[in-house]
């Protein structure tokens, strides 16, 4: 029997599971409130117990969390936890157990997806020996890479979301240095991403520095324009966002969801060439399903393909969405599969 977590930002998946040759087997998936809980232990322990199910009878566990892994050892980027690997398998008694990032863990699950978990934006020509990107934005950006070694794909994570953003456009340059004034340094996280979107549709409507109530990622019930509507949940914005420029309700969330989609696009391709990925660039994340017209569109896979002198090497890998929105829990299950053989 398998453990595995995909703990996010927002939302957290536990799930029971079996061995199986294809991929594991879900026997049970759990969703909880990631900040309903001060810590990893008691929700896993909740849900260990509303299973019935002793910790001794796991074979493997693996969790991928949102944030850096320093030697089994992570601090969430966008939650006040601190999960540590060797600890957290001393107090529940699991004999083997393997913290990934969650993008890390997104990528042990590419491999095993079905072809109807994933939705093509550019067919491509694949290549059987190269390598693959997975880039997925949510609360935060994650970005990871699948190194092609002999014909096995080893995931790499990375904090690429936190590197610095490369503005492409003038447009885009007016909104660094706007962004630039709240934050200071403006990383990818800051503009691609749930919260990301807020920022951009705070510089499209010049809400920026509007007043006391305005701050990096909120924005005022006052500030908040006909198209969006009145709001008392912050979280909700950037689907309203979305919906208000998909259906042309407000020209200025249509400027903002067009600069994200760009944005999102372009760093896409920066991740491609980054690390030849000629086997394939994944879109994962929460908010890629639900704005799958938007990327259809042609502005995110556009600015995929803008990155002369290498757009012909660009415009030959494969781009597909991931759909499956346990995808991430899936490959955690699959690297617990893995360890439960190897050690």
């Amino acid at each position: 029997m398998l453990l595995a977590g995909d703990i996010g930002g927002t939302k957290t998946l536990l799930g029971i599971f079996a061995p199986s040759p294809e991929r594991p087997r879900a026997i049970e998936v759990g969703e909880f409130v990631t900040l309903d809980y001060d810590s990893l232990e008691p929700m896993v322990r909740e849900f260990l117990q509303a299973q019935n199910i002793e910790p001794r009878r796991i074979d493997a566990v693996c969790f991928g969390v949102a944030g850096a892994v320093t030697e089994q050892v992570a601090r969430l980027t966008n939650v006040p936890w601190l999960v540590d690997g060797p600890a957290f398998a001393e107090a529940f008694g699991f004999r083997r157990l393997r913290i990934l990032n969650d993008l890390e863990a997104l990528a042990y699950g590419v491999p095993v997806l079905e072809p109807s978990e994933l939705k093509s934006l550019q067919v491509g020509v694949p290549l059987p020996e190269g390598n693959a990107a997975v880039i997925a934005a949510g609360t935060g950006l994650g970005e990871a890479l699948l190194h092609n070694v002999d014909g096995r794909f080893i995931p790499a994570a990375s904090e690429a979301g936190h590197a610095d953003f490369a503005a492409r456009t003038p447009r885009e340059m007016e909104m660094v240095r706007a962004l630039s004034r709240i934050f200071g340094r403006v990383g990818v996280e800051l503009i691609i991403s749930g919260p990301g979107l807020v920022n951009i549709y705070q510089f499209t409507h010049d809400a920026f520095g509007s007043g006391p109530t305005i701050t990096p990622n909120s924005i005022a019930p006052a500030r908040l324009c006909e198209g969006v509507g009145p709001s008392k949940d912050p979280s909700d914005l950037p689907a309203r966002i979305s919906r208000a420029a998909a259906e042309r309700r407000c020209d200025r969330c249509v400027e903002a969801f067009e600069i994200f989609l760009g944005a999102y696009g372009a760093e896409a391709g920066n991740i491609a060439l980054r690390c030849v990925a000629t086997a394939g660039v994944y879109i994962g994340g929460g908010i890629a399903p639900k704005i799958l017209p938007g990327l259809e569109s042609g502005t995110f896979m556009d600015a995929f393909r803008d990155k002369e002198p290498m757009a012909h090497l660009v415009a030959a890998i494969p781009v597909s969405v991931i759909l499956n929105p346990d995808a991430g829990l899936i490959g955690a299950s699959a690297h617990a599969q893995q360890i439960s053989l190897t050690s």
